[in-house]
This record gives structure tokens, sequence and C-alpha cells, in this order.
């Protein structure tokens, strides 16, 4: 049980939300000190406004809030749902959820891969290997923006091989979309949507970084981002069809706040893992990633995220990437990975934690209808509105 916690729990200065029945019938916003969960929303009443405070790190430690036990026991109600008792929700609440793609070497290829393949799964396989010998080059070596980048970029033109996908993957500017909206994403324990329509998906595991209103990176958690490989693969402007469904983002369990024993070097040093455990078979894929891999700094990608060039009044969840993209095969030989309904996903790191979600189709998860105006409503039945 403690696998889903920080490895160095007693260290770990940890927010998050959780959903309270009863009169309270709505969600918290938590601290997690020592292990121990404490309801601090008579103090804030929102983790956005935690995270934009000055002294967010001195303000979580001495908070003072109703106890609601133990972390362990949190967690445990959330993977299996004791009736009343509070369970973990996405740490977030008013921030914009924005995402980078194509940061890693590894998920550029499998981009690139999509794109030639028009979204046909069958193709994938062929073409990985045609691509490879094709690029005779270690991408993850090129500096994005850097005359290297540039004279492969040309070269690459010359052949009738460029991809929008390498331009953003190389060139000087990040991929940054709107991944889903504000109060969208599930949490810790909850099911993760794929689109009806889609046939050949797979989850991304991902570092996820809390930043506030003044672009001020303040603490790290765990993501999933949901990928449909076959459409965004058929063209890059079904990227919001691909993107942003019902239940398409997790985020959990809580976010660590960066001090003095978690930084954003944690981050850039951290090994995410990605283990995938089949319900209907019995599948299994276990594999790692390391963020120290990734082709743009976690800072670059704040920055070209907001600026003077766009404010995020609220904060925003920047997911970070993946160069993470199953191709181990389940079913026919060449055919690659896509989920089965029922598929356990558990994406870990010893500093964050682990997140632990469960695959179903996002129009039969319960429909999201607790959005910004239910929050407001809620807090103002609780009193808890200034």
């Amino acid at each position: 049980m403690a696998a889903h916690l920080p490895a160095d729990l007693s260290d770990a200065l940890l927010v998050g939300r959780v959903w309270r029945a009863g009169d309270i019938n709505g969600p918290s916003v938590v601290v997690v000190r020592n292990g121990e969960v404490f309801d601090i929303t008579k103090q804030i009443s929102t983790v956005a406004d935690l995270l934009d405070r000055q002294d967010v790190v001195a303000f979580a430690k001495s908070a003072q809030g109703e106890s609601l036990g133990d972390a362990e026991a949190l967690i445990e109600n959330s993977l299996n749902g004791t009736a009343g008792a509070p369970y973990l929700l996405a740490p977030n609440d008013l921030q914009a959820i924005k995402a980078c793609g194509v940061t890693f070497a590894v998920s550029l290829l499998e981009r690139v891969i999509e794109e030639q393949a028009g979204g046909n799964p069958a193709k994938a396989d062929e073409l990985r290997k045609s691509l490879l010998e094709d690029i005779g080059a270690d991408l993850s070596a090129i500096k994005p923006g850097s005359p290297e980048a540039e004279k492969l970029k040309q070269q690459f033109i010359a052949r009738g091989a460029w991809s929008q996908y390498m331009e953003v993957g190389i060139g000087p500017y990040a991929e940054v979309f709107s991944k889903s909206q504000p109060m969208s994403a599930v949490g810790f324990g909850a099911d993760v949507g794929l689109h009806p329509a889609s046939k050949w998906n797979n989850p991304e595991p991902e570092v996820v970084l809390a930043v506030n209103s003044r672009a001020e990176v303040v603490g790290a958690a765990l993501g999933n981002d949901v990928n449909l490989r076959d459409i965004e693969g058929r063209s890059a402007l079904l990227l919001g069809k691909a993107k942003d469904n019902n239940a398409s983002c997790g985020i959990g369990p809580f976010i660590r706040l960066f001090d003095d024993k978690f930084t954003l070097d944690t981050v850039r040093n951290a090994e995410i893992r990605l283990l995938i455990e089949g319900a209907e078979d019995e599948f299994r894929l276990d594999g790692e990633s390391r963020m120290r891999e990734i082709s743009r700094d976690p800072l670059d990608l704040v920055s070209q995220t907001a600026g003077a060039h766009h404010q995020y009044p609220d904060g925003f969840m920047l997911f970070l990437g993946t160069m993470f993209s199953p191709i181990k095969d389940r079913g026919a030989p060449g055919a690659g990975f896509t989920h089965k309904l029922g598929d356990r996903v558990t994406i870990s790191t010893p500093s964050l934690g682990a997140l632990v979600n469960h695959v179903q189709l996002s129009d039969a998860i319960t429909p999201w209808t607790f959005g910004v105006r239910a929050l407001y409503r809620n807090l103002a039945q609780r009193g808890l509105l200034a």
C-alpha cells in the first residue's frame, strides 16, 4: 500500500483534494503531513488559491484542519470505495490543464508513425523499421531549435520526408495544447476514458508540473495523458477529439510541493515506471522511462506555455510529455499495443508515489457534471466564500 505514496513520505509535503460525503457533499482541500491527511478547506478553499500563496510551503506545513486519518487508508478507499468515506479527486481544481507533445525522441518517432500509418495500427511495425533506417540519426542527441536540428530538417524536406511532428520535436517551438478543461481531470483510483470510436490507443505516463498564476513551478504530480493513436493519426486537426474526452486525463495521487527535499532537479532525474495489467487477458507490460532523456527542459516548456504572450490567472497543470509509447504486441504479430477495457494502469516514481486508474469507455463512465460553477455553489453553501 505504501508504494502508492512517496517512498520518503515522512519528508513529503503533499496537497490534494478529496470528496467528502454527508453534509459537505463536495470537494475539500487537503494537506498530507507525515502521512496524516488534514482537511484545510476552512483555511483555503481551492488548490489554485493555495498554490498562489507566496508562503505556500510554510502555509501547507502549518495550516490547521480536521484530521481525516491516515493517508494509506485514503488511498485504500480510493481504490476500493467504502461507502461514505472520503476518496481522492484529481489534486488540481481551477487550473487550466495543458500538455506538451513530442518532447522525447521515442515519442517523436511514434507520432510520425501514426501520421504515416493514417491511424492504421497494422502498418505501424513496417513503418517503424523503415523510418529508423531512413532517419539514420539519434534524434535524442539533437537539441530542438539548434543549427544541427535545422540542418536535419532541411535534409528531410529535400527527401520529402518532413513531418509536422518533427517540426515540434526538433524545431524551436514546443507543442503545447489544451488537454482538458479545469475540474475535468480524474484522480487516483478512478476510471480513465477511451472514446468509443478509437481502436488503437495507449496510456501516456508523465510528470505534471503545478504552475501558479505567476508562472512559478511550485510542485509536481503524476499524470496519464490518455492517447488515441488512430484518431490523431488520421489528422493532427483531430487532436481535440483525440485528447479531450470524458475522463481522458488522470492526475495524482497528490501534488508534491517543492521544498528542500523535493525540487525541479528531482523531476529532471526521475524514472517513471508504467505497468499495464489486463483484466480480459493475462497481458502485462512493465517498462520505465527516464526524464533526463527529455529533449526540452521543463522550465523551457513552462516559458513556452506562459509569459507575456499568455497568462493563466488561475495557474495551470502542465503535462511534460512521455517517451513511453507501448509497442509490445497484444494479439496479432506486428499489431502492437492497444488497451482493452478493464486494464489497470499504474504510473509511478518513488518521489511521487503511484497513480492507478482503470480503463473504460468515455461514454460509459459517469458523466462529468461537477464543474467550476458547481464548486462555487458548494463552497457558498458551506460558508467558505469570502
